[in-house]
């Protein structure tokens, strides 16, 4: 009787792990764990989407008290034009990043996860009075990121501000 239990509660995870890792193995961009795009993203009275309120999210606009949160913003001299093509040229020299949107003085992309297609969404929008390309970078699911997000942040910034100095 033990033996029969064991033995089907092991087809059952080898069944799940095995429909899983099929839907990894056929889906096209979109995976169960890349979540639903947002809705509430872009640039309102100058200002991206507050950060969540779980760790997986950083933030140059986020409250400066906020040590999780906050990320400084890209210092950067040009104009709006400039500045949002130095981040799009970036975001584009990065492995599994796709831009989504364009306009303006607002860039947003998704950035996937290699194994389990997991997406972040990235923002950038330039103020041109104070010279600060500011920037969110979040986490659709879960509420951990083990630092990718910020990671990612400074990633970015090496790479906009290599540009600006050659």
């Amino acid at each position: 009787m033990l033996r029969r239990s064991v033995a089907a509660i092991l087809l059952i995870v080898l069944g799940a792990a095995g429909g899983v890792a099929l839907h990894l193995a056929t889906a096209k961009g979109n995976t169960m764990f890349a979540g639903k795009r947002p809705d509430y993203l872009g640039v309102k009275d100058g200002r991206l989407a507050r950060p969540r309120s779980t760790p997986n999210c950083v933030s140059s606009q986020a409250d400066p008290s906020d040590a999780e949160h906050t990320i400084a913003p890209v210092v950067f001299k040009g104009n709006a034009l400039e500045a949002i093509a130095a981040a799009r040229k970036a975001v584009e020299s990065m492995r599994r990043a796709t831009v989504i949107r364009h306009e303006g003085n607002y860039l947003y992309a998704e950035f996937r996860s290699k194994w389990m297609g997991f997406v972040d969404d990235v923002e950038f929008t330039y103020d041109e009075k104070a010279g600060l390309l500011h920037v969110r970078s979040a986490s659709r699911l879960g509420r951990r990121d083990f630092g990718v997000n910020r990671a990612r942040v400074e990633a970015l910034r090496s790479r906009i501000e290599k540009r600006v100095a050659a």
